[in-house]
């Protein structure tokens, strides 16, 4: 572990599970103020950039990846945001949305669970 580092939990050596972990939280804390039926990844990193927790925490995984911002966001729009999103009960994913421009990683399809359903038991029973 590398004293210097200002997130030390992220020096494990899989870095990708890592950083799913450390953003997790305000993914999370982003999706439960959302509201509509359904999103892409496109349109919830726009949202996740407009709090500043969530610009923070994002801009944070980038220098921790640490092999330039074109790598680090295709491993964070491609691997770690959709890991993180699937970790909340919230939304389901739906598919890939390939009509949405990302530079980065094939966008994805969400739909928001309605709050007090089940998302294993869709009766809502």
């Amino acid at each position: 572990m590398d004293a210097a580092s200002p997130t030390p939990h992220l020096d494990r050596p899989d870095r990708v599970d890592a950083l799913i972990d450390y953003l997790t939280p305000v993914v999370i804390e982003v999706i439960d103020r959302l509201e509509g039926e359904e999103f892409t990844t496109v349109e919830f990193l726009e949202i996740l950039l407009s709090v500043p927790e969530g610009s923070a925490a994002y801009r944070d995984a980038l220098v921790q990846w640490g092999e330039g911002e074109r790598y680090a966001k295709m491993v964070v729009h491609g691997q770690v945001l959709p890991a993180a999103m699937r970790r909340s009960p919230r939304i389901e994913w739906i598919g890939f949305a390939h009509d949405e421009a990302d530079t980065y990683a094939v966008p994805e399809r969400w739909r928001l669970v309605p709050r007090g359903i089940d998302p294993e038991n869709a009766s809502g029973a």
